[in-house]
């Protein structure tokens, strides 16, 4: 199998075919394994396979057109009841995300990251629409789904952006 890390790809376009809870879980106990600032894990995740909601939810995002025909959607949110070091959660749940796109790879699912945080309109969009806590923001929002494209790995390594010891 081709790491998981260098193979992921932002897939936009799933099959019908629904994703097994045990997947589901596969995918959030690799989030919840990210690092997080002095372990606080200020992380909370809304599973989002309801359709009327999947279909309201580009209403509120510009970017998430690809939801409606989307087995799931995964919406990673930072609690600020949880921290204990503020100003950490987003770095923290960007690494949840990461290990749940990652995951996804592994277990042959496509998934691709849409950003929420911090473009007020769509934090406010998705609290709304899903009844999310005034505590509690929302992050990312993660489609998941069996991929009906493929796409190539891509080598993005740069050589000139790797600085050694200094600038």
């Amino acid at each position: 199998m081709a790491d998981p890390v260098l193979s992921r790809r932002s897939i936009r376009k799933y099959t019908f075919e629904p994703v097994p809870d045990g997947h589901v879980e596969k995918l959030l106990r690799a989030a919840m394994a990210a690092p997080s600032a002095g372990n606080q894990q200020p992380w909370q995740f809304v599973v989002i396979r309801d359709r009327t909601l999947l279909a309201r939810i580009p209403e509120v995002h510009p970017y998430a057109k690809m939801l409606p025909k989307a087995p799931l959607a995964i919406l990673v949110c930072g609690d600020r009841r949880l921290e204990r070091w503020p100003q950490y959660w987003d770095q923290d749940c960007a690494a949840a995300t990461q290990n749940l796109l990652i995951a996804a790879e592994q277990l042959g699912l496509g998934a691709v990251w849409l950003g929420v945080y911090p473009l007020q309109e769509r934090v406010d969009g998705l609290r709304d629409l899903l009844g999310i806590p005034h505590e509690v923001t929302p992050f990312a929002l993660v489609p998941v789904g069996w991929p009906a494209e493929r796409k190539d790995p891509a080598d993005r390594y740069d050589e000139t952006r790797v600085h050694h010891e200094r600038w």
